[in-house]
């Protein structure tokens, strides 16, 4: 096994895949790719399952030396990589050599952002099931930790990719440093206990992230809501849940959030929704938008078509090698026509 060598750490880079579910009842947080979409669609450039093991990159991202030849791919927030010191693109396959260095620039926009490697992804030890990092608790990833300089990460060596030149997500660049964001929600478990007034606020107000953002929960700021009275039981936590402080502020629970949790929850962010809010910043604005469990359904079933149309995509260009710039340029004429019909 063949290993790529961490030359600098960057902010908070760590391993991480679809989390490790079904222990929340034993305490253990779920973690994983805090956005889901961006490690798959990393993974799914390379040849991957969606459960291997992706680098989640966090504003800045480390500084890599590759001791084989591999794939590569980089997905998520607008961070600027630069293979062997060119730029390349995010959403695209590139081929590495061994010697070669993966460097970032800091994002420009978004805060996260994933590297997945062929042949498997970051083969780091599992832990109840899954390869993610659990930071506070110690648990996965490599060593349980952060990327330090020196840590050596262990893949897989390829060789091969079929039909490359094509390897390449070309769907609408998101905008994501628009000045305001709609996330929708279903109703949380508490809605009805607060007031029509704090519903209100809740849905016409407009919120930021505060600095008190990490994996576990962003903290948001805005208008104050009123908290019902009520003394409440611990219950277990849910991806995306709102929760309301004492303060009368909004908590939403992310990926390394507590397992249980006390306060009440006027709100879930919806699935398809979290990865837009995951990489907003604290100058945009939140406004939240409440939409039924079936148009929430709807919309899951949608990106989920979308996801599987993509990986069809590149299951059908497999068996297409592109032969010579004629067949290349065919090809991808074939492309420009179909998302234009």
């Amino acid at each position: 096994m063949k290993t790529v060598e961490v030359l600098e750490g960057g902010l908070a880079s760590t391993i991480q895949d679809i989390g490790r579910s079904g222990y929340q009842a034993e305490g253990f947080p779920v973690s994983g790719a805090i956005d889901i979409m961006a490690h798959r669609i990393a993974n799914m450039l390379v040849g991957n399952d969606d459960d291997a093991a992706t680098l989640e990159l966090c504003m800045l991202g480390p500084k890599l030396r590759f001791a084989c030849r591999t794939f590569i791919a980089v997905a998520g927030g607008e961070s600027q990589p630069f293979l062997d010191g060119r730029p390349i693109s995010l959403n695209k396959v590139y081929s590495v050599k061994k010697g070669s260095t993966l460097s970032f620039k800091p994002m420009s926009a978004g805060r996260y952002g994933y590297l997945a490697v062929a042949g498997g992804g970051f083969l780091t030890g599992l832990v109840l099931g899954s390869r993610s990092t659990t930071v506070r608790l110690g648990l996965g990833g490599f060593k349980g930790r952060r990327l330090q300089e020196g840590d050596r990460l262990p893949i897989n060596e390829c060789y091969k990719m079929a039909s490359l030149h094509f390897r390449e997500l070309t769907s609408k660049k998101k905008n994501r440093s628009a000045k305001n964001a709609e996330i929708r929600f279903i109703k949380g478990p508490q809605w009805n206990l607060f007031t029509s007034e704090a519903q209100t606020n809740f849905c016409k107000n407009f919120f930021s992230i505060s600095q008190q953002a990490d994996r576990m929960g962003y903290r948001l700021m805005g208008s104050r809501l009123s908290v019902p009275k009520i003394n409440m039981l611990s219950e277990g936590t849910v991806l995306g849940n709102v929760q309301v402080t004492r303060e009368g502020l909004p908590i939403v629970l992310l990926t390394d959030r507590q397992t249980t949790g006390g306060y009440p929850v006027i709100a879930t962010v919806i699935a398809v929704d979290l990865g837009k809010l995951v990489q907003l910043n604290s100058q945009q604005q939140i406004h939240f938008k409440k939409v039924s469990l079936d148009e929430a359904r709807s919309e899951l079933v949608k990106q989920a078509d979308e996801l599987e149309k993509f990986r069809l995509f590149l299951k059908e260009y497999r068996y297409h090698y592109p032969i010579g710039p004629a067949r290349k340029g065919a090809q991808k004429l074939k492309v420009l026509l179909n998302e234009k019909g």
